[in-house]
């Protein structure tokens, strides 16, 4: 694959609607405070999980079969909680002042991202040279969750609510895929 075919493919699959970017859109609209630090906090969650899977992943796997199952299964659990935790949000967030979407939240959800395997074990590995990939990488990681914020503070206002339990029932929906995953595997 060519520098140039992985940027287009690490940009398709950075840029599909998956729980990170939810996150991501949600606190956009929840105007959450330093915003601009959830990219940066993405950025080092997928580097943590990436790098590690691009250079021993094949491994790994080859070595322990049931590791892509219990990583999903991890993935599938966590979502399904944060789906949880921003349908609360939606109802709580005026009464109480709630907080919304932390950097903590986005950076386990980005560990657990089950894209991670995809960039770490096939895309990145397919790319020319490591370094190189991974630069690109990290780029693209910046500028689609920049992308992902700037939406979500269009989506802001009136339709927060909606914003809130839309983005829940999405990440429900994610974590219904993913179970789907595990219990068919």
């Amino acid at each position: 694959m060519t520098l140039i075919e992985l940027a287009f493919a690490l940009l398709a699959l950075l840029a599909t609607p998956g729980p990170t970017n939810t996150l991501l859109a949600l606190a956009g609209a929840q105007r959450v405070r330093r915003p601009l630090m959830l990219p940066l906090v993405e950025l080092a969650a997928y580097l943590a999980t990436v790098v590690p899977l691009s250079i021993w992943g094949q491994h790994w796997l080859e070595a322990t079969p049931r590791l892509r199952l219990i990583l999903t299964l991890a993935a599938t659990v966590w979502v399904a909680v944060l789906a949880v935790r921003m349908w609360r949000h939606a109802t709580t967030a005026k009464a109480q002042g709630a907080a919304g979407v932390t950097a903590l939240q986005v950076g386990v959800t980005t560990l657990l991202n089950p894209k991670a395997l995809v960039f770490g074990l096939v895309l990145i590995p397919a790319g020319p040279d490591l370094v190189a990939g991974l630069w690109l990488f990290a780029g693209l990681v910046i500028v689609v969750s920049l992308a992902w914020l700037w939406l979500g503070t269009q989506l802001a206002g009136r339709l927060q609510p909606l914003v809130n339990r839309g983005g829940a029932v999405w990440l429900g929906m994610l974590a219904a895929l993913l179970l789907g995953r595990v219990l068919t595997a």
